[in-house]
């Protein structure tokens, strides 16, 4: 389950970190009564990584993103390749989470900008760079 982290101490919470953490209530809802969507994320790399060489290939990785749920295009799976694989082309465990939770992350953000449901939203540069720079 996760948890929201405390300021340092009692009080010390920086007018950024509220910010901040105004903006991921906003994007994410209350985290600490849900455990996240990926957490299926562990079987479904186990099922890719039948060989247990701790690793799953780009090609893998492709149908391992579809099985959590995501629908991604073509671009899109070569700029995951380029972020998360090695230079074996293989992604690690811990990598194939982190892309997902990017991947959650990303999602839930633009869900929460795109209020008519149509599949567009409009950002001020100020909202962009928040988002991009905490996501």
């Amino acid at each position: 389950m996760l948890t929201q982290p405390a300021p340092a101490s009692a009080g010390e919470e920086t007018e950024e970190d509220q910010q901040f953490r105004t903006i991921f209530q906003q994007i994410a809802g209350d985290v600490s009564t849900r455990e996240p969507e990926s957490a299926g994320g562990t079987e479904i790399f186990k099922h890719y990584e039948a060989e247990h060489t701790g690793f799953i290939s780009s090609y893998e990785m492709r149908n391992a993103i579809n099985d959590a749920g995501f629908r991604l295009n073509n671009p899109l799976y070569n700029i995951i390749t380029m972020r998360y694989a090695n230079e074996n082309m293989n992604i690690d465990f811990d990598s194939f989470i982190s892309c997902l939770v990017r991947l959650e992350g990303m999602f839930r953000a633009f869900q929460a900008f795109d209020q008519d449901g149509d599949g567009t939203i409009s950002l001020s540069v100020l909202e962009w760079l928040q988002l991009t720079l905490y996501a």
